[in-house]
C-alpha cells in the first residue's frame, strides 16, 4: 500500500494514529469537566455580584462532590492497571 506521496509508509503509523485517537478520546471527558467547572464558577461569580448565595453554594458543593467521585474513581482504573500490569510480569526466580 504506498501513500499519497509515492512511499510507503511506516509500519508503526497506523499505530501512531490509533494512539493519537486514543489519547484524544481518552481526554474528552476530562475537556467535558474543565468546562463543567469554568461554568460553574462563572454562575458562582454571578451569583456572589447578585448576592444570591445559598442554592449557589448547594451547586458548588454537589459539583466538588462529583468531581472527588470521578477521581476517585481515576485512582481505582489507574490502580487495576497497575496490579494487571505488576501480574504479567514474570517474577525472578
Amino acid at each position: 500500500m504506498k501513500h499519497l506521496t509515492g512511499r510507503r509508509p511506516a509500519a508503526h503509523a497506523p499505530l501512531a494514529a490509533l494512539a493519537a485517537l486514543t489519547a484524544a478520546t481518552a481526554l474528552l471527558p476530562l475537556l467535558m469537566g474543565v468546562h463543567l467547572v469554568r461554568y460553574r464558577v462563572d454562575r458562582a461569580r454571578r451569583a456572589a455580584r447578585d448576592g444570591d448565595r445559598g442554592a449557589i453554594s448547594i451547586e458548588l458543593a454537589l459539583a466538588i462532590i462529583a468531581l472527588v467521585a470521578v477521581a476517585g474513581g481515576v485512582v481505582v482504573a489507574l490502580t487495576r492497571l497497575a496490579d494487571n500490569v505488576t501480574a504479567k510480569i514474570p517474577a525472578d526466580k
